[in-house]
This record gives C-alpha cells, structure tokens and sequence, in this order.
C-alpha cells in the first residue's frame, strides 16, 4: 500500500524505513521471532544502472512481480517500471510511470503518474504502458485490479472538494465511472468478484465500507473505535487499522462474508496487504492471526520492508543496505 491523507502517515513510516539504513529489526529480535529454516529472502534482479528499485506488488498466484526503480543520468531521472514473470526481468521506460500499484493474474501493471498539475493513472498490458481515462473532474489515482482487468481508484468531487470512489470497468474499455459509495470515499481493493473495499468520511473522521457486486453498500465496522481504515483486500478479507484508544491503532482483518472482525498482531506497526487466505504483511512482518513474526533480511545498516503478499505465500519487498534499496522476495515464510 498513499492514496489519502491518512495513508500519507503510513507511507511517510514506511518512507522511513527506505530513508534509515538503521531502521527495521535488529538481529536480536530477528533470532527471537526469526522465521523457520524454510523461509528465506533472495534478491530480485534490476537494472545494473538503476539507482534504486524496489518490488511493490505480486499477483495472487505468484507468477508476475512488478515494481518501480530510477535511472540518473547527467541528463536527467527517468523512472523505470520493472515486471519479473517467474524471475525474469522486463524493464520498461515511460514519463509516467512513477509509482505501482498492483499487478493481476494477467500480468496486467496499474500504477500512478503525475504530469501539468494532476494525477496521472496507467495501465502496462501487452508491452505498452498506456494512460487510463481521467473522470471530468481532473486527476485520479488507482489503488487496485482485479482478475477480471477491472480497476478502482480514487478521484475528486468538484462540488465538496472531497474524493469519490472510481471504476475503471473491465467490460466498458476506455471509461470511468464514479462508484456508488459512502461521501469522501476512496477505494482500496477490488476482489475477483466484483467486490469494493474502501475508507470514506472527513480527515481523522474515517469509516470503512465495502460495495458488494450487485452494488449494495455495506459499513464494515468495528464496535468501540473512533476511527477505522482500509488498507487492502483480497478473497473474503480485508484488513486496516483502527482506533480502539491504545497507544496505536489495533490491526484489524474482517470477513467480508459476514462483516465480523479480528484483530491481528499487533507487532505490526502498519499494514501493507492480505492475501486470499488472510496471512497479512506490513513493514518488515508477517501476520497470520494474532501471530507475527520478522522476516529475514535486516542487519547492521541494514532493514527490510514487505509491500505485498501472493495467496501462495510468497512476499515481496524491498532490502536498505547502507543506502542502498533493491528488490526482494520472501518465500515459505
């Protein structure tokens, strides 16, 4: 997981972690949590010339890895999208493409740009990256697609000032439509059937709600916090955080079947993503129920960060050694 003002929080956290060769776990914590023999970290390859690169998201099967690096040249930086298909390296310059967002089954890339003062969305599908439709209103951004190639992301009201929930519609090439949602609504994930997670309400006022196929809008509560977000979804789960009036957020999992929740460890100090089988990640941990424990990688100067998780388990990320940042994947963890 950027996309609205509180996730700006979670992102200048993980920022953190990119920016401080000191940051993450140290080896201590890492044996005392430390993954089986069977977990392991290996290094995604990457430009040679890159000043930086990190994998950002993983299909549900595993299969296709996309991230983001940066080549700086006297001339200039030019932002590098980069697709790992069973570990091989597709390396692809565009203007656009500055940020990734998710990745499907297809191998179909959707990420974020910026360019005359607005947000720029894309699309990368059979070799090309290629701009996606802007509502009237101006810019957006997109958060998520599914299996299907649909695409939800977020825009601008330009009556309230506020942001709405768009799709980009898989069976309608070439429109966006706004969603029916809750007011100030920002959309987070889409699942293969068609279903809508998202946060929606007023800066530190957040709810969460999830839009069902059929276009039923459902709350997706927890009972006693003041606030609650989503982060992402995947299946029947979605997870976020919420304020329960600790000294941090509690990381929540619901069942979008039936709208119950749980809380998961709270070793996390944030939440990245979730799989379809509800094993969570987030900054340099992995959750399965009230559990968590460190994934390998850091070290002195040295910290990991997770940003995705695939439904057969593996995880990818990014490793800050002494400064530098380079793709990495976690496997049987």
């Amino acid at each position: 997981m950027n996309r609205i003002a509180r996730r700006t929080l979670v992102a200048g956290a993980a920022a953190g972690l990119l920016a401080a060769s000191v940051a993450g776990a140290t080896p201590a914590a890492a044996a005392s949590h430390g993954a089986t023999a069977l977990c392991g970290i290996s290094a995604l390859p990457y430009p040679a010339d890159a000043s930086r690169a990190t994998a950002d998201a993983i299909d549900p099967t595993g299969r296709f890895i996309a991230g983001s690096g940066l080549r700086v040249s006297d001339t200039g930086s030019q932002p590098l999208l980069l697709i790992w298909m069973r570990g091989e390296l597709t390396t692809v310059e565009s203007p656009i493409v500055d940020t990734v967002a998710d990745v499907n089954a297809r191998g179909v890339v959707i990420g974020n740009g910026y360019g005359d003062g607005t947000g720029l969305p894309w699309r990368y599908r059979g070799g090309k990256v290629e701009p996606l439709p802007l509502p009237s209103t101006g810019g957006a951004r997109v958060s998520a697609i599914n299996r299907a190639g649909d695409i939800v992301g977020t825009g601008q009201d330009p009556q309230t000032g506020g942001t709405v929930a768009l799709l980009w519609p898989a069976a309608r090439p070439g429109t966006v439509e706004v969603l029916d949602a809750p007011a100030d609504a920002v959309a987070e994930g889409i699942n293969d059937d068609g279903t809508v997670v998202g946060t929606a309400g007023a800066f530190d006022e957040w709810t969460t709600w999830l839009r069902r196929p059929d276009g039923t809008v459902e709350p997706l509560t927890v009972p006693g916090a003041r606030i609650a977000f989503a982060a992402a979804a995947a299946g029947q789960w979605a997870v976020g955080q919420a304020d329960l009036g600790g000294m941090s957020p509690a990381n929540i999992r619901w069942n979008l079947r039936d709208g119950s929740y749980s809380e998961l460890s709270a070793e996390l100090p944030w939440l990245e993503d979730v799989n379809a089988r509800g094993v969570a990640v987030g900054s340099d941990r992995v959750s399965v129920g009230a559990t968590s424990r460190v994934l390998p990688g850091s070290g002195e100067r040295t910290s990991v960060g997770t940003r995705a998780i695939a439904d057969n388990g593996s995880i990818v990320g990014f490793r800050n050694s002494y400064g530098q940042v380079t793709p990495v994947r976690w496997t049987g963890c």
